[in-house]
């Protein structure tokens, strides 16, 4: 499946947190959440190969492979103790991409992204690297993920970048910075846990993530109380928000393991808020 700026689906599903095991719970069955999200019209599936679980993305995708817009991300290395490094080294670049695809058992990655900027290796040759790969028929859209925005302006002296995948909320607006530059480039920004890694999802009595901050749980308890919606799902709502805001392609990434909260997340979709609201939140987010 191929995809473009003009044509993106609505929202995408991250998969960070799917895992293999025994499922009691039909809600939590993996494959029925991918599925799920697939039968919805949420095509564009995110994992990575640090996530540990390709080989199950690929399983909840067979036989549907051409109705998906897949992506994957490499970069990050796990070490014996727990801790990760990155490497982004041509050689490992090449490496990484073969091990994924059999994982996922797909012969091409729709859009494969290096995870995290690394401080050894010029991201020119990392970009060089994936570009060879698009050469091989092995990727085809390039993404670059946790980077900044010189490292943008670099890369795209070598290829194009089709998206940049970053986290945005209310509680991180850091990539706000370098819209400008995205924006100029004409690179689609993906918004990785746009609910605060779900620190947002329930503001009133905060979360295992924590609690968000007084003025932002007001705002988005109210606004949520006016629309019969959860404060997470105005919290995303916002983010649907923000191409309008910024006159750019926006894709707002939440992941879930369960069917019944990619139903909340898709309904946040068609959540309108107004001016008002929208600037409110601003406000309230501003102050953080």
């Amino acid at each position: 499946m191929t995809t473009d700026a003009d044509h993106l689906p609505r929202q995408a599903f991250g998969s960070m947190r799917l895992r293999d095991g025994e499922v009691r719970d039909p809600d939590r069955d993996p494959i029925a959440v991918v599925n799920h999200a697939l039968d919805a019209g949420i095509t564009w599936v995110d994992t990575a190969d640090m996530y540990g679980n390709e080989a199950l993305v690929g399983r909840a995708i067979s036989g549907r492979r051409d109705e998906v817009f897949l992506c994957s991300k490499f970069g990050v290395v796990w070490g014996d103790d727990g801790d990760w490094s990155v490497r982004a080294d041509a050689a490992y670049v090449q490496q990484a991409c073969e091990a994924s695809l059999r994982r996922l058992d797909v012969d091409v990655i729709d859009l494969y992204y290096l995870h995290h900027r690394s401080d050894e290796t010029p991201i020119e040759e990392t970009v060089g690297a994936m570009a060879a790969l698009v050469e091989q028929g092995k990727i085809r859209t390039l993404g670059l993920s946790n980077v900044t925005e010189e490292d943008h302006r670099r890369a795209h002296t070598v290829h194009p970048i089709y998206a940049a995948q970053e986290s945005w909320s209310l509680v991180h607006r850091e990539i706000e910075q370098m819209l400008p530059t995205v924006r100029e480039l004409g690179v689609i920004a993906v918004a990785h846990s746009p609910t605060g890694h779900g620190l947002l999802h329930s503001a009133e009595q905060g979360s295992a993530a924590g609690t968000a901050p007084a003025r932002l749980q007001s705002a988005l308890s109210e606004i949520a109380g006016d629309h019969d919606a959860t404060p997470g799902q105005v919290a995303l709502a916002w983010v649907h928000h923000q191409s309008g805001q910024w006159d750019l392609s926006v894709l707002p990434l939440p992941g879930t393991t369960s069917v019944g909260h990619l139903d909340e997340n898709i309904a946040a979709a068609d959540l309108a808020l107004s001016v008002t609201e929208l600037e409110r939140l601003d406000t309230a987010s501003s102050h953080l």
